[in-house]
């Protein structure tokens, strides 16, 4: 008998304890969104993934800081190209993120001497 009420109190407990994290939850999500701190962290966790540095760039493409824009692009077509074949799909994304670095630092210089 006292096995059976002790059974009853702990299914009841979880029970409750469970409907009520997930109330807690779905106020969290709800202030989360009201505040815009979800689409924040979202963002921020989308930039840092894509994050790579010019010098990091630079080694990836094997390119000298005075290189100029076509040679930069030369070896981007040529990694790229390899890759495409028979190399694998995460070195052709890093080449063309780091491509993608570059051209940002080269169009950021060009607009500062105009």
């Amino acid at each position: 008998m006292a096995a059976r009420v002790i059974a009853q109190l702990i299914v009841v407990g979880s029970g409750m304890m469970i409907r009520a994290f997930a109330q807690a939850y779905r106020q969290a999500l709800s202030n989360a969104s009201k505040t815009g701190a979800a689409q924040e962290v979202a963002q921020n966790i989308q930039r840092a993934g894509k994050a790579i540095t010019e010098s990091e760039a630079r080694q990836v493409l094997g390119v000298a800081e005075n290189s100029s824009w076509e040679e930069i692009m030369q070896k981007y077509d040529n990694l790229f190209e390899q890759n495409a074949k028979n190399g694998s799909f995460y070195l052709q994304s890093k080449v063309h993120r780091a491509k993608e670095c570059l051209e940002a630092v080269y169009q950021s210089k060009s607009e500062g001497t105009n």
